[in-house]
């Protein structure tokens, strides 16, 4: 072992300093390697080693510009996202190696480096695992070290798993070489990732062994990706509200680290919990800046998929449209194999089948199947969408396949619930019920959409904390009388409709509007007479005159009407002082359109306009408009479907009353 390899309090870090350097040189190194190594605070050691690489070139000191360079490159490969910032990185190892004996075990180290940032840009691992092999020839601890877990970091694809975990577990037993207390815990973290890629069912008892490391003692780059998986564990167990909080606490402890994913992740994370609670829709605004952050990763392209499926949604088909024509390129196959392919890959199939694009569904299809026996995980097990064979099943739906959909949903189902994922378990029930209805088998759909119902009504049943939302509703949709309740609001030509904290957006009809005010007054009976009249009048419909003499909007129906409309101007303002603009906007939508229909329905004078339709023509166009509505609800989402066919009662009278 050379002298730069000599270590430091039993914890040294790139190297130890040399007692010919400066004072202030050997300061900066030992406080960097301190800050990386004991503490996981990689600002601070970037602040370090930046100082300490200027200070050993002024000076000339060869072999501390190595292990400032070392330094400098941080606890993962990446760390230096931007173009200058790798250019910088990488220039800075260059030059250092220029300087150095070849063969020495420092030059080896820094070698290692650059090749590890290379082959991640590259979606490689050819050029680090050959230095690995000259690493392991040469018995250096800290070059083994550094190039197993940088090499792994190059080996997250799917098609890797065994040969992760092999390192993982050579990483581990080299730490008790080098005494480095940052190398057992990258294996023992490495190994937990490599157990929830692999859909290992015992990876949380290696988490826990992780966590009991940090409880002794903290290290913040890898408490953060600890806090990290804590997020996706809270979204597999339904625990939606939770995670959005966990996801917040995780951000702030990535920041704390210096960790250049903290936003990155936070936005992945807000994806995953927004797509189980049917809101991706929201996230359009976030997405369109985060597929341009300098942050993200060279090879990580989740978040173009992401968008493609939340535009689409929207009701923006154009702007979707050219997110995944942008992913698929000259071909899809072309994408990186990185952290985040699994994750993309699923996107891509959801957004295919909102677009109906046959040809990218079958791509994907094509790409994704090997990996079947999978779970969608993202990065360091950050976000899981359940099985892959959820993405293959809706793949095959879109290519109309669909009894090889079935197949594929009916296992997603399974391992799903083999995963703990209960939110992806309930959206592989959706859509394997869209498959059976799709392949004539009615019966089957019933009997999954009622399995789906009976876990919902469980979740409901669970506790969560009362945040308030819509309509007088908690986020749980609850009316404040602790029942389950839909809202609604209005999103353009859409409508997005929920139930507890599911949502799901509906293209605009007459029988939307009339569940629109019912769902607005929950356990109250409004005639069928009334519902037609007063929405014809929204829709825009000429006053016609008829012996019956009808009106359009009885007091009762326009007394109705108009509390809805205080409540309403109420909520206005609560939602203006806490800058709530986007609550705002869809409140501020509803209230013009319930004056509208007021305005429509009286006429001269403000005297009510007539409406010739009987009692029995009304309830028979309201029920079969309901009906309509109903069925195009429950095949985008089949637990608010069932909810509301329970809940909404149409007839010469019709109410909804949630239960």
């Amino acid at each position: 072992m050379d002298n730069a390899d000599a270590p430091v309090r039993n914890t040294s870090g790139p190297a130890g300093p040399d007692a010919r350097w400066p004072g202030e040189l050997r300061s900066l190194l030992d406080e960097g390697t301190r800050a990386v190594v004991d503490d996981g605070d990689l600002r601070t050691g970037r602040d370090r080693f930046e100082r300490a690489f200027r200070i050993a070139e002024s000076v000339g000191e060869e072999r501390a510009m190595a292990v400032a360079a070392l330094g400098f490159g941080g606890l993962w490969v990446h760390e230096h996202r931007t173009v200058a910032g790798s250019v910088l990185l990488e220039s800075r190892i260059r030059r250092a190696l220029e300087l150095l004996d070849p063969q020495s075990s420092l030059a080896l180290r820094l070698r290692i480096r650059l090749a590890g940032e290379g082959d991640y840009r590259n979606s490689d691992n050819t050029a680090v695992m050959a230095l690995l092999k000259q690493a392991r020839a040469r018995q250096n601890p800290m070059a083994r070290a550094e190039a197993l877990s940088l090499a792994h970091h190059c080996l997250i694809g799917p098609e890797h798993g065994a040969l992760r975990r092999q390192l993982a577990a050579e990483l581990v037993a080299e730490s008790f070489r080098t005494s480095r207390r940052s190398d057992l815990l990258m294996g023992l973290l490495w190994r937990t990732v490599d157990m929830f890629l692999d859909g290992d069912p015992h990876a949380e008892r290696c988490l826990s062994e992780l966590r009991g490391l940090l409880a002794e003692r903290d290290h913040l780059a890898v408490g953060f990706v600890v806090s990290a998986m804590e997020v996706m564990l809270a979204v597999r167990a339904g625990r939606l509200d939770e995670a959005e909080a966990l996801a917040r606490a995780c951000t702030e402890r990535g920041i704390a680290a210096g960790d250049v994913n903290a936003t990155v992740w936070q936005a992945a994370q807000l994806v995953t919990i927004r797509w189980y609670q049917g809101r991706v829709v929201e996230l359009v605004p976030l997405l369109s800046e985060v597929v341009n952050s300098p942050t993200l990763s060279a090879v990580d392209d989740h978040a173009l998929a992401a968008l493609a499926v939340a535009a689409v949604t929207a009701g923006d088909r154009r702007k979707a449209v050219s997110a995944l024509a942008t992913l698929c390129g000259r071909d899809l196959g072309d994408l990186p194999r990185s952290s985040s392919w699994m994750v993309t890959m699923h996107g891509v199939a959801e957004a295919a089948y909102l677009l109906d694009d046959t040809a990218t569904a079958a791509r994907v299809y094509e790409l994704l199947r090997p990996y079947g026996h999978l779970p969608i995980v993202g990065s360091l097990a950050v976000a899981c969408f359940g099985s892959a064979h959820h993405a293959l099943g809706v793949a095959a739906l879109t290519m109309g396949d669909v009894d090889r959909a079935v197949t594929h949903l009916r296992d997603a189902v399974r391992q799903n619930l083999a995963l703990g994922h209960w939110p992806a378990a309930t959206a592989s029930w959706e859509r394997l019920a869209v498959a059976l209805v799709r392949a004539g088998r009615q019966a089957e759909a019933d009997a999954v959409r009622r399995e789906m119902a009976v876990a919902a009504a469980e979740a409901s049943a669970s506790p969560q904390p009362d945040t308030g939302g819509p309509d007088g509703a908690d986020e749980r949709g609850e009316d404040g009388q602790g029942q389950a309740a839909a809202f609604c609001s209005r999103l353009g030509r859409k409508w997005r409709i929920g139930v507890g904290g599911r949502s799901v957006l509906v293209d605009h009809s007459v029988g939307m509007l009339h569940l629109v005010v019912l769902i607005a007054n929950p356990r109250q009976e409004i005639r069928a007479v009334d519902l037609v009249a007063g929405l014809t009048a929204l829709d825009g419909a000429v006053e016609r005159t008829a012996p019956s003499g009808q009106r359009a909007l009885d007091r009762v129906a326009t007394q109705e009407y108009r509390s809805r409309l205080t409540r309403l101007r109420l909520e206005l303002d609560e939602f203006g002082a806490a800058g709530d603009h986007e609550r705002a906007a869809a409140t501020q939508a509803e209230h013009d359109w319930l004056v509208g229909q007021l305005a429509g329905a009286t006429g001269l004078g403000g005297r009510a306009r007539r409406f010739p339709e009987g009692e029995e023509r009304s309830r028979v166009a309201v029920s079969k408009a309901v009906r309509r509505a109903l069925d195009r609800i429950a095949a985008a989402d089949p637990v608010i479907g069932e909810h509301l066919r329970h809940a909404v009662h149409t007839g010469v009278r019709c109410s909804y009353w949630p239960a």
